[in-house]
């Protein structure tokens, strides 16, 4: 072994035996004393939040008690409706359930109603159903008292005896209040256990009760549709979590608030305070029938309690989700409770996405047409872009002048690939030829794809926007001209229950564009199966793959398309007349290869 290895071998040691001194000397501990701050600032959080929830209790108890003294034993079954602008809300006082929940600013196209978003209910099994105890609890399906005090709050209660864990019976009303505002989708659902005692106890294996969201949203969801979904949204500790359904069973701890949510709709459903409850969620999914979250309320063991929650019941919109994060754009003055995060996002994609969608609400905004938006953003991607495909039809032409030079290094170096590689290089540097000018354009221009999919498959605005009326009605759909009842399969997992014609207009234009590619590169010839693969096969393949796509989205594919072939043409005639010039062996200078009407540039 040399000197200098010996010295490598030494400094290295030192190295780490330092960085382990100083990392359990000085990171270690202030690691340690992070997580002791934090656990202290989380412990105060829970004393000050049991002292708020505390004082709320006592206040709303007496109001409580007041409003439930008058019982009746003989009540029937009946149902009861709150219509606010934003929903039409149908209760029944057996469990003081919800049956049916109507979203009356969207329309659900299949029945023309307000779309519903408390769907396959069932006896057992409704919007907030609660149950004693866990999860497994039996449903409240006693006939409840009613109270309403005005036309926008409701209450049901009932007076029970049940025995806890220990066996001991205890007396208690329990009642669910039901307060809505008149333009606002969330609303507050209020948990009231009043005891006749003067210890109260609800403890049935550590949970008090348990409460439940809708047991499907809507519209109505088929599983065979891969452009519609359903998920279970949480947030826990500010990060998200986002899960789909299979039917699979996802129990969580202590969230700040979970839900489900399909495409365009969502259901959510925050405790005000999580810490003191110590809600436990458990979502469910049974073949797509059920997409549900149930809520566990840890034991009770104060002598009244008042849980409250607030439920967002509505779009998928950013610009409602976000009212809740600033407590003057909403009716109950919630703050920051980041209910924005149950909205879909790309990930890598997401920041492009957010360009797209500003750049369309801005077109949008004085044309008035979100179809005639599109075109005109793909017009103007087209503009930005064109640089980048001039470089590459030149980056083309200067590959063909290369072509024998290139073969004749390759023939030389074979055997080398070291040396092969930088007498290519040296060959590029020459002619000022970028490899990666070939290929920039087609990824940046899949990007874009990639972010326009995710913006036309969930982007609200786009649900019910007509681009031409009677063929284009919604732009977050395919387009249909005809319609027939029973599904025509064509290849594996493919069927068509529509006549779609934007489809075809987008596979002839994609034909077109690829044949006039062809026409504006002859050098292509020696890869003449590729090519054919390249332009019938691929837009092939792309017609049964996109056929039941957005229509937004083959609107602007389609576009692009059309606009390339302008563009591929005027490339084509430049490139032309490069050509004869190379083919009259005049010499022709890489920096002469510029776009200026069309004209080489002489000296």
């Amino acid at each position: 072994m040399d000197k200098n290895s010996i010295i490598a071998i030494v400094l290295s040691s030192l190295v780490l035996i330092g960085s382990f001194f100083i990392q359990s000397k000085y990171i270690a501990p202030k690691k340690q004393a992070q997580a002791e701050a934090q656990a202290a600032e989380l412990q105060a959080k829970k004393e000050l939040e049991k002292e708020k929830v505390k004082a709320e209790n006592e206040m709303i108890s007496a109001s409580f008690a007041e409003e439930t003294s008058s019982t009746d034993e003989n009540i029937s079954v009946k149902e009861y409706v709150i219509t606010t602008k934003k929903a039409k809300v149908v209760f029944t006082n057996k469990g003081g359930d919800v049956t049916s929940y109507r979203l009356l600013e969207h329309k659900d196209k299949e029945t023309g109603e307000g779309v519903e978003m408390a769907m396959n209910i069932s006896d057992y099994n409704k919007a907030f159903t609660t149950t004693f105890g866990g999860f497994d609890g039996a449903v409240l399906d006693d006939v409840f008292n009613v109270s309403m005090k005005d036309s926008k709050t409701i209450l049901f209660y009932r007076d029970y005896e049940i025995k806890d864990s220990d066996g001991k019976p205890h007396k208690f009303t329990f009642g669910k209040k039901y307060s809505f505002a008149d333009d606002d989708y969330a609303f507050k659902l209020e948990i009231s256990v009043l005891s006749k005692e003067e210890n109260n106890k609800l403890d049935l294996g550590g949970s008090a009760y348990s409460i439940r969201t809708s047991p499907q949203i809507g519209p109505k969801y088929d599983k065979k549709n891969r452009y519609e979904v359903r998920q279970f949204l949480a947030l826990n500790g500010g990060k998200k979590i986002r899960k789909g359904i299979s039917d699979k069973v996802y129990e969580m701890g202590n969230l700040e608030w979970a839900g489900t949510g399909g495409k365009y709709f969502t259901m959510l459903i925050k405790p005000v305070a999580p810490l003191t409850m110590n809600t436990s969620v458990k979502a469910i999914s049974e073949k797509g029938e059920t997409t549900q979250v149930m809520l566990s309320r840890k034991a009770i063991t104060e002598k009244n309690v008042n849980d409250v929650y607030y439920i967002y019941v509505g779009p998928r919109q950013e610009a409602e989700l976000i009212k809740y994060n600033d407590q003057t754009k909403n009716a109950w003055g919630l703050t920051n409770t980041r209910f924005n995060m149950a909205l879909q996002s790309s990930g890598l994609f997401a920041p492009i996405e957010r360009i797209l969608k500003w750049s369309l609400d801005k077109i949008h905004g004085p044309v008035g047409n979100w179809g005639v938006s599109i075109i005109i953003l793909t017009l103007i991607l087209k503009i930005i872009l064109f640089p980048l495909n001039k470089n590459q039809a030149v980056g083309s032409l200067k590959m063909q002048e290369l072509q024998p030079r290139m073969k004749e290094v390759q023939e030389k170096y074979k055997n080398d690939q070291a040396k092969l590689g930088a007498e290519m290089q040296k060959l590029y540097k020459e002619v000022g030829y970028n490899p990666m000018s070939g290929c920039l354009p087609m990824i940046v221009q899949m990007f874009i794809l990639f972010a326009m999919y995710n913006v036309f498959n969930n982007y609200f605005e786009f649900r019910g926007a007509s681009f031409v009326a009677g063929w284009i009605d919604d732009l977050s759909t395919g387009d249909s001209i005809w319609t027939w009842n029973k599904a025509i399969p064509f290849v594996s997992g493919f069927t068509m229950n529509n006549l779609r014609l934007l489809p075809f207009i987008y596979t002839i234009s994609q034909l077109l564009n690829g044949k006039i590619t062809q026409f504006g590169n002859p050098g292509a010839a020696s890869t003449q199966g590729q090519m054919k693969m390249m332009t019938y096969g691929m837009p092939i393949m792309f017609f049964f793959l996109f056929y039941n796509v957005p229509s937004g989205l083959l609107l602007y594919w389609t576009t692009s398309n059309i606009l390339q072939i302008g563009q591929q043409i005027v490339i084509n005639s430049v490139m032309k007349k490069k050509r004869k010039e190379m083919a009259e062996k005049k010499p022709v200078n890489a920096n002469e290869l510029k776009f200026k009407g069309g004209k080489k540039k002489t000296r």
